[in-house]
């Protein structure tokens, strides 16, 4: 069944749209640019529809510097340690930051989690210790380690 995105959130920036959702699009897998629209007032971008991961969004250059805050953050999960480096390292590039716990703060303010895909397995388990495990090493680390989390959480 194919269901229809019918929620797309915005990300709002003063000017950077264009520069946001190309970059977004350069480092998350199967991403791209649907299309731009022009303000009709002055011809500049107005807006860009991009996909990341099959999951649409649109930037918009709101001619105001909002913020962007922990209270919304995008999460992305990683297969392998490999491509959650990758991921990691392309985010926090030229003037991100690492938060804490899988989490961080790219260039232009956003709040990612990049975190490994066997996390909602392991948050599903009958097995609280294991769980409580995984937790307390997910809280001591910056970037998440697989191998490290998968031994926490076997125990």
């Amino acid at each position: 069944m194919n269901i229809k995105q019918r929620i797309t959130p915005f990300l709002s920036y003063k000017d950077q749209a264009v520069e946001a959702a190309e970059f977004y699009v350069s480092v998350v897998p199967h991403s791209k640019i649907i299309r731009q629209v022009k303000n009709p007032a002055n011809d500049s971008v107005l807006t860009v529809e991009f996909e990341l991961s099959g999951m649409k969004f649109i930037a918009l250059n709101a001619g105001r510097d909002w913020k962007f805050t922990e209270a919304m953050s995008l999460a992305i999960e990683c297969d392998t340690q490999v491509e959650l480096d990758a991921l990691w390292e392309s985010l926090i590039a030229d003037g991100g930051a690492e938060l804490a716990c899988g989490w961080l703060r790219d260039k232009f303010g956003m709040c990612w989690q990049v975190w490994p895909s066997q996390l909602s397995q392991w948050m599903a388990s009958d097995d609280p210790q294991a769980v409580q495990r995984m937790f307390e090493a997910v809280w001591q680390m910056m970037k998440l380690d697989i191998a490290v989390l998968q031994k926490a959480f076997e125990g």
